[in-house]
């Protein structure tokens, strides 16, 4: 069953009279009606195309956050060949908030590490809502230090609201483990590609995506806080979180014209939601396109490129 954003009630209430028309043509009713429905379903596309063609930073974020939107488990599903997952940070446990493993792309050997926030109730309290705790950003650093050591380059999809802010969280370490995770990204020898595939919310984004090439799907947003932490720390108030999405600059597009973000992927008509096999193989070749530009590179020359990347952001602004 399709399910649509409030900015969307136009596009369901067309795509509602035609689910209604066929309903007619189904229990025997004149198949005169199917002219009727391809002109309903002309309209809803004209009318989606027009909606996401002006998006406000607010909208984008709800697209960002859509339900069905594809998961990093969908990702490996569809992209990755004979993955291997890696339990554990051999400190303290396994956090299943960042899941990563060894497997094949593209028929080259990569190391994997996402944010999953799961799909359902008991899924997304088992992934804690793609929110890590200490011991999945120490996984994270025990994966890429492995990549390391063997030539793997490392791709990370993006996917979180932010770390998790707990007591027990903050007792093991949070920044810290934060901290160290974000020296591993910046440390390797070998190229990362990182992908905001959804939400990429503060440090906890940051942690795994400070990489040679950050990504963003069209839709997606990348900022400091999310929308209502911020509009209740600046303002006492998180309703005004749309204010909050518009000035703090989230958006895919802002993010590339200020130099945060190294490219954007496409995204199906109407998000990728609607067409989930679509945005995952464009988000493929797109990680493709940017590993190739680092084949030719010694492992100096690609962490002189991911530090003078880092090291000139804010200069073209």
């Amino acid at each position: 069953m399709r399910s649509y954003l409030d900015f969307e009630k136009p596009v369901a209430e067309i795509d509602a009279k035609a689910d209604e028309l066929r309903g007619v043509i189904a229990a025997g009713g004149s198949a005169a009606l199917n002219d009727e429905i391809t002109r309903l379903e002309a309209k809803s596309q004209a009318l989606l195309k027009d909606l996401y063609a002006s998006l406000t930073p607010w909208q984008k974020a709800m697209v960002a956050r859509h339900p069905s939107r594809p998961h990093f488990k969908d990702y490996i599903t569809s992209l990755v060949e004979d993955f291997a997952p890696l339990a554990g940070d051999r400190a303290f446990g396994e956090d299943e908030a960042i899941v990563g493993g060894l497997g094949r792309f593209k028929g080259q050997s990569v190391c994997i590490i996402g944010q999953e926030k799961g799909w359902d109730t008991e899924s997304r309290i088992r992934h804690n809502f793609g929110m890590a705790m200490p011991e999945g950003y120490r996984k994270a650093v025990r994966l890429m230090e492995l990549a390391d050591r063997f030539g793997l380059p490392v791709i990370s999809f993006v996917d979180t609201a932010g770390a998790y802010p707990g007591i027990g969280a903050e007792e093991r370490g949070q920044a810290e483990a934060i901290a160290r995770s974000t020296e591993a990204c910046l440390a390797l020898g070998t190229p990362n590609i990182a992908v905001v595939i959804g939400e990429g919310g503060s440090g906890g984004a940051v942690a795994i995506a400070s990489a040679n090439s950050v990504l963003m799907l069209e839709h997606s947003i990348y900022t400091v806080a999310s929308p209502e932490a911020s509009a209740s720390i600046l303002w006492r108030d998180s309703g005004k979180a749309q204010d909050a999405a518009t000035n703090m600059k989230i958006t895919a597009q802002d993010l590339l014209k200020f130099g945060i973000i190294d490219g954007i992927v496409s995204e199906p008509l109407g998000g990728a939601h609607r067409d989930p096999e679509a945005a995952i193989q464009s988000v493929g070749a797109a990680v493709s396109a940017a590993l190739k530009t680092f084949g030719s590179l010694s492992n100096s020359e690609i962490r002189n490129r991911r530090a003078d990347k880092f090291l000139a952001i804010g200069r073209k602004i």
